[in-house]
């Protein structure tokens, strides 16, 4: 059982990182001053790429956080 919930683990920690570096800057930088930034009625983030990013993150860090726990409890 200990076995498994460290693989479980680590497929989760590595998960975790990709998704995170993956993800776009929230920033706006220097476009929020000459008005190029995107609207929200613009964009549709229903299929995105940072939509799904952010799912597969919050997905992943609650696995993270689980197996964590369960490790530590065995």
């Amino acid at each position: 059982m200990t076995t498994f919930i460290t693989v479980i683990f680590m497929i989760s920690s590595i998960a975790l990182i990709v998704s995170v570096v993956l993800q776009d800057e929230k920033s706006q930088g220097l476009g929020a001053i000459s008005g190029e930034r995107d609207s929200f009625f613009n964009k549709s983030r229903a299929g995105s790429k940072e939509a799904i990013l952010e799912k597969v993150t919050t997905i992943s860090a609650a696995v993270f956080m689980i197996s964590a726990l369960a490790l530590a409890a065995f």
